[in-house]
């Protein structure tokens, strides 16, 4: 038996989306990282021993312009290139070989980590066996991140933590019960199946749960093309302690999966001969246990409120999801929902213990109440919140500054770090004075100026109120739709103001008119409405229920726009007293329309500002490829400056929701709006143009172009013949360092 002391500035204990983020963000911060997880892959719950689909802030296309940025939105659009099928073994290798393109960070698998060092409120060291070699490691770090996900550096260390439901009192939570107690979510294994051509028998196991003997037929949804996580409501354990009692879970769980296998074969009530299992999980996707207490405890009123944090570091937008404690034996519904208007912010206090000074945590055990939790703990949002833990933990090492200072004394050092990385942050612009572009002005060889769609591909009957985004910068008028009338008629449109720069919804009525259609087929019809913010946004235009009336739809949309129709919510859901139940379901890209000129494209908007949609799409867009076959958008200063880095951010269009592993499928293994080729220049203070870099058969967001020397440059060019299918070159931001 070997004994090995590891020293890293900072020791990750957790090797799932969280702490795999939280690695490569500090790694890619200069600092050496040790990454220690107990299991033989990365992902956790998410990895191919598991196979939980990693769910985000889209919340299943309920929110918009949603998906993550980052490290957890370059795995994504990965997978989407390498593993469109989404195979969990192909999974597996983007998550690992994310890791280990990484110089700085140490991989320990099959290490678990059992004991502990510390004193005075601070962690000294951390020990595990390492599993197959018969290793002690000892971690030595100056800083430390808990993505275990059940706590047990966090506990071992004394951190003040929480588990189960607080009382109502504690927070005035609606959500929250009157009294407290130990019930927490519980845990999960799930099972795939596979038509095997042929008939399949299948001999119960003697431990095989008689699900006839429980509500389960009655009360859950089963279906022989179910597969995954379309069973998540296989879930036991929530009136138990999910750590303690983990092996007896386990059992149940699995005792109900092949109780509910034997059911599907052999009760005679589904088609499923020619069915076998494929795989079945031996490790229990857990949900909830610990939650640290850090300065801030995010709570219900938080996230339903959007609360607008001095320190955000991330962004969630699935709903609050509570189950309750029974699983899958419980009568009532497996679930309930209650979701935000849009995203909300997490704040960087959430992320570091209160009484253990260099614990920093992320993924499902921050600081949150338990009904906060419920919408937190999913994995897109632990990953993000793990990046945003890699980057702080990496600048308070380097500035030898606590957590608590950096988050309250000196928090535009992360701010300005997290905008560098290209994380998931909303409503914060970039303000960094290293990034030397905000000192240059921006012009192209072209610019979408006309908010207009107007080539129809069809028509969408106005059965159920139907609504529109659009950005408004600066004003909004002039508007006209593409209809059909089956008769003279009169309808009635509304203009709405979403109230947050995050928010896609109709959630204040601005104004309304009624307009008359006269009867006939692909009219344009003029609405008198208009609005003159004082700070670019967003507009939602309600055209109201007509039968009579039917719209024309288009094969394309403009970015930043949506169209979505309204639906009633289903039993297990809630929302906000404002949501209007508005879900995207239009079964087209979006509305013909004209609503005249804009700045929402405009070349400065690479410079500075939002990296992602809010409150408009906060990009340059060319005009189309077959008026400007080779877009270009040049940054120029008003004298020269010495540039070592040039970073170039395009759009992998955030309102596309990709999903790992077998939720759905989309057409394309590289996003469209990307550019498949662009070529960036640089001017030298003699006016000479000089070529920086081509790239081509792009499937990246983010590109990093550093300079062999430090170089004096008056000007920036990037030219792009190609895209990868927009009829538009699109780029969100441009940085010089």
């Amino acid at each position: 038996m070997q004994q090995l002391d590891v020293r890293t500035d900072l020791t990750v204990v957790g090797g799932g989306l969280a702490g795999v983020c939280a690695a490569i963000a500090a790694a890619r911060q200069g600092r050496t990282v040790a990454l220690v997880q107990n299991r033989p892959v990365l992902g956790g719950n998410s990895s191919s021993e598991v196979r939980v689909w990693v769910c985000g802030a889209t919340a299943h296309g309920v929110q918009h312009f949603a998906r993550e940025t980052g490290i957890m939105g370059e795995l994504f659009v990965e997978n989407q290139y390498r593993n469109p099928q989404g195979n969990p073994y192909y999974w597996d290798l983007v998550v690992l070989e994310a890791v280990r393109a990484e110089p700085n960070i140490r991989l320990f698998l099959n290490t678990d980590v059992r004991t502990l060092d510390a004193a005075d409120g601070e962690i000294r060291s951390v020990t595990g066996w390492q599993m197959g070699s018969e290793k002690e490691i000892t971690f030595h770090s100056p800083a430390y991140a808990d993505c275990s996900g059940d706590g047990l550096i966090g506990f071992l260390a004394g951190a003040e933590f929480r588990t189960g439901r607080e009382p109502r009192s504690a927070y005035d939570e609606s959500w929250a019960p009157e009294v407290p107690d130990d019930n927490t979510l519980g845990s999960t294994i799930l099972f795939y199946t596979k038509d095997a051509g042929e008939p399949v028998r299948f001999v119960p196991p003697s431990f095989a749960r008689d699900i006839t003997e429980t509500s389960i037929p009655e009360r859950r949804i089963i279906r022989t093309d179910a597969y995954g996580c379309a069973y998540w409501w296989i879930e036991w354990g929530g009136s138990l302690d999910v750590v303690d009692d983990n092996e007896a879970i386990r059992d149940e769980l699995q005792a109900a999966v092949y109780g509910i296998w034997d059911h599907i074969k052999n009760s005679g009530r589904f088609e499923a001969d020619n069915l076998t299992l494929e795989w079945i999980g031996a490790v229990p996707g857990k949900r909830e246990y610990r939650r640290f207490v850090g300065d801030h405890v995010l709570t219900q009123h938080d996230v339903l409120e959007q609360r607008l944090f001095d320190d955000r570091v991330a962004f969630g937008g699935w709903s609050i999801d509570l189950h309750p404690p029974g699983g899958m034996y419980a009568t009532e519904r497996g679930s309930k929902h209650w979701h935000p208007d849009g995203n909300y912010h997490i704040p960087l206090r959430s992320l570091y213990s209160r009484n253990v000074r260099n614990l920093w945590m992320a993924g499902r055990n921050i600081s949150a109440s338990h009904v906060a939790f419920g919408t937190t703990r999913v994995m897109a949002t632990c990953a993000v919140l793990g990046e945003a833990v890699g980057v702080a933990a990496a600048v308070a090492l380097g500035n030898d500054l606590t957590p608590r200072s950096l988050a309250v004394e000196h928090f535009d050092l992360v701010r300005n770090a997290l905008h560098r990385a290209d994380a998931s942050v909303l409503g914060v612009a970039d303000a960094d004075p290293a990034n030397l572009v905000l000192t240059a002005t921006a012009s192209a060889s072209s610019t979408l100026r006309r908010l207009a769609v107007e080539v129809s591909d069809g028509s969408f009957a106005l059965d159920e109120d139907l609504a529109m985004v659009l950005p408004v910068d600066p004003s909004l008028g002039g508007l006209e739709f593409l209809l059909d009338a089956a008769e003279d008629t009169t309808l009635v449109v509304e203009l709405h103001d979403p109230l947050k720069p995050q928010n896609y919804l109709p959630l204040a009525l601005l104004s309304s008119c009624e307009v008359p259609v006269p009867a006939g087929e692909k009219r344009w019809v003029s609405v008198p409405l208009s609005w003159h913010p004082s700070a670019p946004g967003n507009a939602v235009v309600v055209l109201k229920r007509n039968p009579s009336v039917a719209v024309h739809t288009a094969a394309t949309a403009l970015p930043g726009t949506l169209c979505f129709s309204h639906r009633d919510p289903a039993p297990d859901e809630q929302y906000t007293e404002q949501f209007r139940s508005w879900k995207h379901i239009l079964p087209r890209a979006g509305l013909c329309y004209r609503a005249g000129d804009s700045d929402a494209y405009s070349p400065s908007k690479v410079i500075g500002g939002y990296s992602r949609p809010y409150g408009g799409p906060n990009l340059w867009s060319s005009e189309d490829l077959a008026w400007d076959s080779a877009p270009a958008i040049t940054l120029t200063w008003p004298s020269p400056v010495e540039v070592t880095e040039v970073v170039v951010v395009l759009d992998d269009n955030v309102e596309e929701d990709l999903i790992n592993l077998h939720h759905h499928r989309t057409p394309y293994e590289v996003l469209p709006t990307l550019l498949h080729t662009y070529t960036l220049e640089t001017r030298t203070p003699n006016g000479e143009w000089r070529p920086l870099t081509t790239i081509t058969s792009n499937h990246h967001r983010l590109h990093r172009h550093a300079l062999s020397t430090p170089t004096r440059v008056s000007a920036l060019r990037l030219t792009t013949p190609t895209t990868n299918g927009s009829p538009r070159a699109h780029v969100v931001s441009i940085r010089a360092y």
